[in-house]
Formats: structure tokens, C-alpha cells, sequence
């Protein structure tokens, strides 16, 4: 044996000191490469729509519902299966309406007993895919004991019958049937999807990303592709200043900029100061706010209007010095301030002279356009210094980064919010950053290494640098996860004429029907062309039009189909979601979300239809997955052990 090994042999020798703890150790893991493998949930572009979300992830894209069918079949009625299900989705806020309505005492402990003994069914269901030693894990402390004991427990035993009856009279008895019920409805919840993956963009429209990203959080196993709004508050969180502005444009242009103020503690009186003095008389009727969330306030929105029209100005300027700063970068023709003509009322896009809808920019020195007056310049600074000091801003992005990247490969399927830059003809484009090419893979991995340096570098050049290539990813044409020819949001502010509004896509998206192209992909992310698939987000699927998610007979799904109101009306639904458990692919479209109350209430769930299943030959098994291979590389090494001990190359500790 080589000296290397015998030295790793000894290190393991630790934990397993002799033949039978690492025995037992080999038969507890290839038990477990047998059991079934555990559902992952997908979602993307969820848009700062925290009540959809919400219900979405509660509810596991229908994967309760089909647990409880799953126990119950016709034994139990439909309405009684919808009200254990909502219980399951929203414990508390169904337990405050049951207690209304059950005002009797007797009543009320009744229906506790019957509801306590059907969450303990769906939970041993869902359960039913771990060792006892994962679930033990998994419960709640208080009442860690008890609910071992009722799953564990056979009442249908005489013997053990009145044991496990008395311990939830006894939990009835002392005021704590709620508690444990709340707690088994997230158990179910927790052993129903194993695993979450977010494909992008949590930020910007919706006006609750704070508590979107609070939640997943506390989530047991999570994992997040970068989206290019996540990129955008990312640099925004690290002092980028392009980043930032454009970042508080949408949140102006989607009415919430209070929800930054109250949430993040983002100081906007230096901002609505500016707007003030320099937009007073001015209608800024090309900045109206377009928000869906019914809680805004209208009355402010001539202060936001101007408040947008401001930080916009700020932008444009921002990202020309940008623009000017990185010739490489291939984006001189996104320079519009210096081609305006205010006398005239025009200006030049691409060679052609087009009318602006306004001509009153009272901050643009037409000599010098991309320079920032003093009163700008103080603005940014103290935005800047206040997006630094934000505690809960920076620990979303620090969240972000810890679980997200750009890309993942998991379980034989390969996760990206957008796109691999493509030229016509299906190959790679290669994209110069820094002074170096990339293209494929090798262009996802230096864009997360420089946007890492960007917040974590203490090098001040590097992470200048890494800041920088935030914006970049941002809006640049070659950035993955924007994957458009340009981002035309002055001639969207400026220009009636909707040709100049047009954003041409990256050839990716009408390649990907293509298998050979699509495969391409997955080899260049270590893939096998069989089996294997692309998951992304990021452009909507406008259903209303007849198109499909499904792409490449399968292979490729995007899965972004309008969880943000403001795409609900170009999809024509709500979202999709998937779901990849030991049985194959669910893809499933979801209509619009109401609200939680409403929703609990009438005990109305989300109507949804499947679009497409993919189900497997043979079941999957945790053995066919990323993990198995863990444990297989695990028992060899132990099994190897077991080989030094039996033949006197290591003595046991007995």
C-alpha cells in the first residue's frame, strides 16, 4: 500500500477504529444508495412576488396534494383533503379560522385528535424516502420525542394502542396541539422536496424580494443560479454605482422605492431633493410608475415619477463613463446623451434621426453629457455610502453568494438562469474580458470569479475591476445571463418610434431546438448528451402565442413563464415550476396567485395543469445521483479500511 494512502487510512481510522464500526458504516451507506432519490424543486423568476412564491413553495408545486392522494385515495372526502392540505400550506392562519369556528371546547380537541392522526399518515408518506437517522435530524426540538414516538408507533397494536393514544390527549391536554401541529405541517413540508433550486432573478418588479430572500434563508437545502437582476443588486450591495442606479430606476419605475427605504434602510431624501429642485416644473410624464401591488400609495407618485426621471439621468451618465472606461467592452453605440440635439428636439440612434418625446434635461451639460453635476455627484455618494451600510442588504448578498453561482450541474441536469453565448452557426462565442477570451464554460467560471472579486477582493484595483464586470453582466451583449443584442431603456423613456424599442435575442434562443447544438452545451458542462437536460429561466414563454416551454424534444426547458405580474399579460399565465423526484420530470403552468387569506379561506389552491412528465424506466435511487457517487467513493475508502485491518496493516482500537 502506498505511504500516501496508509496515511489517509490512518486519518479515517479515527472516526471507524475498528472492523466493526466500519462495517457497520459500509451497510448503513449502501442501504441508503437504495432508497428512492429525493424530489428537487425548480423555480426562476420569481420577481419579488412573495405571495406566490409563497404558495408555490408551500404547497411544493402540487407534490403535497399528491402525497395525500398518495395516503388517503378515495377513504378520505375531497373537501377534507383540501382542508388538510391548506392546513399544510398555512398552519397558522388556518388554525386562527378552524378555532373560530369550532368555538366548543369538546369540538375543537375532536378535530384536533382526527387532524393530528392525518398529519401524522402524510408525514410517515413523506418521510418514507430517508433513514430514521435523517428524519431524527429533522425535527423540531420541542417536540423532537413525541412525534418519533407517533410516527414510529403502531397503534393498531393492542399493546402499544392506549400508550399512543394518551400521548396526544396528552398533548391536547396541555395547551400544545397547535404548536404540534404547525410544527408537522413544515415536517411534511420539509421531507416532501428534498431540494430547491432558485434559476434567478429574485429582485426587481414585485415589491417583496426582502422577504422572498428572509425565506429562503431558513431553507433546509437550497442552491441559486445567479439571474441578472440578482447580479444587478449584487454590484449595487459592493458599490457599484451604474449598478445601483439601475437598480433604483426599476424599483422608481415599479413603484418601490419605499419598500427599499422600509426594508433596506436605503436613505431617498438625498434623491427626492435632487428631483425637487431640478424637475419641479416638469411633468416627467415619459417616468410614470407602473406598479401592480395594490398597497401602493398613488399620492406619491409625482414625487416618484421625478425621482425616476432623476436616477435615470444618473444612469445614463454613469454607464457612458463606463462605456468610455472599457472600450473593449464593444458598446459605443449604447453613447445616446452626446447624440441629442435639444435645440432640435432630436437625436441620432445607429445613424437615423429620431424625435424625443421631451427635451428638458436641465442636469445634462451638452459639452460634456456623461459628466455628473455636484449636486448628482453628492446624491450618488450618499446612496453609495448607504447601500455599503445597509446590515440586511448585505447579508441577502452575502446569502447570494454563499449559495448561488452562475451555473450547476446536479443530478445529471444542467441549471443556468439564461443562455451560452452562441454565434449563427451554433458555436461558442468567444468574448474578450480583461485582455483574455472565453467562451462556453470557461466564460461562466471567469465572469463569477472577477463578480466574487467584485465583493469580496481587498485588492482596491480588483475590485474595481470585479465590480465593474457586474454591470457588465448586466447589459452587455455577451453577458450569459442577459443574452440580448442591447438593453434599449433610454429609447423606451425617449423615443416613440418601437423599432429603436427592439432587443434581438442571442442566436442561443432559436439554436436551442437543435439537438446537436444543445448537446454541444452539455458537454461542454461535462454532460452526457443522453439523459441528461438544460434548465433555464429568464426570457418568458408567451404562452397566449403558442409557444412552449419544451424545447429539443425535452432536452431543454425554460421554466420562466410569468411568475411577475408585470409578464402575467404577454404569458398568459402565472409561472411554471418542475419537479424532478425518483419517478422522472414534472413540468407544471400555474395561474395567477390571489392572496394567502383568500386562498385559505375559501381553500381555493392554485389552479395548475401539467405540461409535460418524463417519467423514468426504472425509479431513481439516491444511488443514481450526485450524492451515490459520494457514498460509492465512501465505501470503497472504507472498504479499503476494512481490507488494512483484516490483513494487519492497521490494529484495531477494540
Amino acid at each position: 500500500m502506498k505511504d500516501a494512502d496508509m496515511k489517509y487510512l490512518k486519518v479515517l481510522a479515527k472516526q471507524y477504529p475498528n472492523i466493526a464500526s466500519a462495517a457497520t458504516e459500509i451497510v448503513n451507506l449502501k442501504a441508503i444508495l437504495s432508497l428512492p432519490k429525493g424530489t428537487e424543486h425548480f423555480i426562476t423568476d420569481i420577481h419579488g412576488e412573495y405571495e406566490q412564491f409563497r404558495h408555490i413553495l408551500s404547497n411544493g408545486s402540487g407534490a403535497i396534494q399528491r402525497k395525500i392522494e398518495e395516503e388517503f385515495g378515495s377513504s378520505l372526502a375531497i373537501p377534507d383533503k383540501r382542508t388538510l392540505a391548506m392546513l399544510i400550506y398555512y398552519p397558522e392562519c388556518k388554525l386562527e379560522q378552524i378555532q373560530e369556528q369550532l368555538l366548543d371546547g369538546e369540538a375543537l380537541e375532536d378535530w384536533y385528535r382526527v387532524i393530528i392522526f392525518r398529519l401524522i399518515r402524510v408525514c410517515k408518506t413523506a418521510s418514507s424516502k430517508y433513514t430514521r437517522s435523517k428524519v431524527r435530524k429533522s425535527l423540531p426540538k420541542d417536540f423532537a420525542y413525541i412525534i418519533e414516538e407517533l410516527m414510529t408507533g403502531r397503534p393498531d397494536v393492542a399493546d402499544q394502542e392506549a400508550y399512543y393514544n394518551e400521548i396526544i390527549n396528552s398533548v391536547i391536554r396541555t395547551g400544545r396541539a397547535s404548536d404540534l401541529i404547525v410544527d408537522f405541517c413544515y415536517l411534511i413540508r420539509r421531507f416532501t422536496v428534498d431540494h430547491l433550486h432558485v434559476l434567478g432573478d429574485i429582485f426587481d418588479r414585485g415589491p417583496y424580494p426582502h422577504l422572498i430572500m428572509d425565506t429562503l434563508m431558513q431553507h433546509h437545502s437550497i442552491d441559486i443560479q445567479w439571474g441578472n437582476h440578482d447580479v444587478l443588486w449584487m454590484g449595487a450591495a459592493a458599490g457599484q454605482t451604474a449598478c445601483m442606479c439601475n437598480m433604483l430606476r426599476i424599483s422608481a419605475k415599479y413603484g418601490n422605492l419605499s419598500i427599499l427605504e422600509d426594508a433596506y434602510g436605503i436613505n431617498m431624501l438625498p434623491l427626492a431633493r435632487l428631483a425637487l429642485n431640478q424637475y419641479a416644473d416638469d411633468s416627467c410624464s415619459c417616468f410614470h410608475v407602473d406598479t401592480s401591488d395594490e398597497n401602493y400609495d398613488n399620492s406619491y407618485a409625482e414625487l416618484d415619477e421625478k425621482m425616476h426621471k432623476a436616477i435615470s439621468i444618473i444612469q445614463f451618465k454613469l454607464e457612458g463613463q463606463l462605456i468610455l472606461k472599457y472600450p473593449e467592452w464593444d458598446m459605443q453605440e449604447r453613447l445616446l446623451l452626446d447624440k441629442m440635439d435639444l435645440e432640435k428636439g432630436t437625436i441620432i440612434v445607429e445613424g437615423k434621426e429620431y424625435k424625443l418625446k421631451e427635451t428638458c434635461f436641465p442636469t445634462v451639460d451638452p459639452k460634456n453629457p456623461y459628466q455628473l453635476t455636484a449636486e448628482e455627484k453628492d446624491v450618488v455618494d450618499r446612496l453609495r455610502a448607504s447601500f455599503l451600510n445597509s446590515e440586511r442588504l448585505q447579508k441577502h448578498t452575502r446569502f447570494l453568494f454563499t449559495k448561488g453561482s452562475f451555473y450547476k450541474v446536479y443530478n445529471g441536469n444542467l441549471l443556468y438562469h439564461g443562455c451560452v453565448p452562441l454565434n449563427e452557426d451554433g458555436s461558442f462565442k468567444e468574448v474578450e474580458i480583461y485582455g483574455k477570451k472565453y467562451s462556453g464554460k470557461a466564460l461562466y467560471d471567469i465572469l463569477e470569479h472577477y463578480a466574487r472579486k467584485g465583493y469580496y477582493s481587498l485588492n482596491p484595483v480588483e475590485k474595481e475591476k470585479g465590480r465593474d464586470i457586474m454591470w457588465f453582466i448586466w447589459k452587455n451583449k455577451n453577458s450569459p445571463v442577459f443574452g440580448k443584442a442591447k438593453m434599449t431603456t433610454f429609447e423606451r423613456y425617449f423615443i416613440l418610434d418601437k423599432k429603436t424599442h427592439e432587443e434581438p435575442k442571442n442566436p442561443y434562443y432559436k439554436l436551442i431546438e437543435k439537438e446537436e447544438v444543445v448537446n454541444r452545451i452539455l458537454t461542454e458542462f461535462g454532460l452526457p448528451s443522453a439523459g441528461a437536460h438544460i434548465i433555464n429561466g429568464h426570457v418568458p414563454v408567451a404562452v397566449k402565442k403558442g409557444e412552449s416551454p419544451v424545447k429539443c424534444n425535452g432536452k431543454l426547458l425554460i421554466i420562466d413563464g410569468g411568475f411577475s405580474k408585470a409578464y402575467q399579460s404577454k404569458t398568459g399565465i402565472a409561472g411554471y415550476t418542475l419537479i424532478y423526484n425518483s419517478y422522472g420530470l414534472v413540468l407544471a403552468a400555474h395561474e395567477p396567485f390571489e392572496s394567502m387569506e383568500k386562498t385559505v379561506l375559501n381553500e381555493t389552491c392554485i389552479h395548475s395543469h401539467i405540461v409535460m412528465e418524463q417519467n423514468v424506466v426504472k425509479r431513481k435511487t439516491v444511488g443514481d445521483t450526485d450524492t451515490g457517487k459520494v457514498l460509492r467513493e465512501n465505501i470503497a475508502e472504507l472498504e479499503e479500511l476494512l481490507e488494512a485491518y483484516r490483513s494487519g496493516c492497521l490494529i484495531e482500537n477494540v
